[in-house]
């Protein structure tokens, strides 16, 4: 198992993010100001960070750009999207078809991508996780 651990800045304003644009949920949560915390979309969990220097944690903000994109797997693609752009979210390629996948992409206000999809048939190692459009 891999869970990301995504380093932003403005914690508590990501966790906002988060929870709006897909429907993430916050499963553990240190501070109130400077936030470490466990966030779940279906059966997918990643962790947010704010900004820490002294212990290597540092924003897209800060060092650039993203150096990793991210794929969530959700029941609708269309939708998860559309509320991630609402939430404040930059579309960068709309929701649509290619190479087995209905899939769109995101950046986040953090900096971070965001590809978001679900397979348009059998997908090795992949299942649609139950309520998370």
């Amino acid at each position: 198992m891999i869970v990301p651990e995504l380093g932003v800045r403005g914690g508590p304003a990501a966790l906002e993010f988060y929870t709006a644009a897909f429907g993430a949920r916050v499963e553990f949560q240190v501070g109130d100001e400077s936030i470490v915390a466990q966030l779940a979309v279906g059966d997918a969990r990643f962790w947010v960070h704010d900004e820490s220097p002294p212990h290597g944690i540092a924003s897209p903000r800060t060092v650039g750009g993203a150096t990793t994109r991210l794929l969530l797997v959700v029941d609708d693609p269309d939708v998860v999207v559309a509320r991630a752009v609402a939430a404040g979210a930059t579309l960068h390629t709309p929701v649509g078809d290619s190479h087995g996948w209905r899939l769109g992409r995101i950046e986040d206000p953090y900096g971070h991508h965001w590809e978001i999809g679900c397979p348009l048939g059998p997908w090795p190692g992949v299942s649609l996780p139950a309520g998370t459009a």
